[in-house]
């Protein structure tokens, strides 16, 4: 058995859980903040048989695309900010990050 963590866009998160649910998939999501542009994020816990890791990633990889985005930068923290011009930048957003992670024991009450 493995649990796969999916750590997704919020834009993409409805598809992705409407994708798993029709493939059979269970699993649950947390509301979660990303570190480098803070914005909302939605993590996947998906539990599963180990002969159906490769479909469940397949299911993530097709719903969870990649966009580029207009982000404003945040300022400097402890900085001098006079030289400091906010302007917006486009970086590359959306997609998903996957971890696949051995489970040892599987316990349901």
């Amino acid at each position: 058995m493995k649990l796969i963590l999916a750590v997704v866009q919020d834009q993409d998160s409805n598809r992705l859980s409407h994708a798993l649910m029709e493939h059979n998939f269970r699993s649950t999501k947390l509301a979660s903040t990303g570190g480098f542009l803070r914005s909302g994020n939605t993590t996947f816990l998906i539990g599963t048989d180990d002969i159906r890791v490769e479909k469940a990633l397949q299911v993530i990889k097709e719903n969870c695309q990649s966009r580029d985005q207009m982000v404003a930068p945040v300022s400097p923290m402890g900085g001098n900010a006079d030289s400091y011009v906010p302007y917006p930048v486009e970086v590359e957003v959306g997609g998903a990050t996957v971890f696949v992670l051995p489970v040892d024991q599987f316990l349901q009450f």
